[in-house]
């Protein structure tokens, strides 16, 4: 048989985690290549350089697979939004920390990107779960310091974050497949001065502390 395009060598005995990691890697090509409905687990197992019976005492099917990889996707998406807006307290700087992640995160991490937001697999509710998972918790996590800022109701900042996610998401994934002329500094800077001069409009309800610098807090 002749063996695939990126096949890998037969690969020696490895724990279970880093075989698991290895074999997730592997899939994330194959999937982001071929698309789920193409990709097959004997291509998978192949450019592994495993047995296809090894690959499914890790994943018992295809779809087993995806979404294990998916779900991978998705929490570093939503593990980097909440450590954006935890690097700093100056609210102007969070809502530039939060666009330079989606933008950056299209560029660096494009397979994964395509993985989580341009699957063709969205149909499936556990897959459409997950893609949904990311725009929610991550707008939870914006919601939570909205909230705090202004002393706005539950709902009203979950609109407002949901919609900066939004801008973020959107704007991000629009900017790579248009390939556009502007640089990602260059898209990064003018969405989050849109964000921000929209965001710090927002009546801010709690009292001030005077030490407080003027960009710290939604204004």
């Amino acid at each position: 048989m002749t063996e695939s395009v990126g096949a890998r060598p037969r690969s020696s005995r490895l724990p279970r985690s880093a075989r698991r990691a290895q074999l997730l890697d592997v899939a994330l090509e194959v999937f982001v290549e071929q698309g789920y409905h193409s990709a097959s687990m004997d291509e998978i197992a192949e450019r592994a350089g495993v047995s296809k019976p090894v690959l499914y005492q890790h994943f018992p099917g295809k779809l087993d697979l995806y979404l294990a990889l998916l779900e991978t996707s998705c929490d570093l998406v939503i593990a980097e939004v909440r450590e954006a807006l935890a690097s700093t307290t100056d609210n102007r700087r969070r809502v530039m920390a939060s666009m330079e992640l989606w933008y950056g995160y299209v560029a660096d991490q494009g397979a994964a990107f395509r993985l989580v937001f341009e699957s063709d697999l969205t149909n499936d509710p556990s897959v459409r779960s997950q893609i949904d998972r990311v725009i929610y918790e991550s707008a939870a996590a914006i919601a939570e310091v909205i909230r705090e800022d202004t002393g706005l109701p539950g709902p009203a900042a979950h609109l407002l974050a949901v919609s900066l996610v939004g801008m973020g998401h959107f704007g991000a994934q629009n900017w790579m497949s248009r390939d556009s002329d502007l640089s990602r500094e260059e898209a990064v800077e003018l969405v989050a001065g849109l964000a921000w001069r929209g965001i710090r409009g927002v009546p801010q309800d709690r009292p001030r502390d005077p030490r407080e610098n003027s960009n710290q807090g939604v204004e």
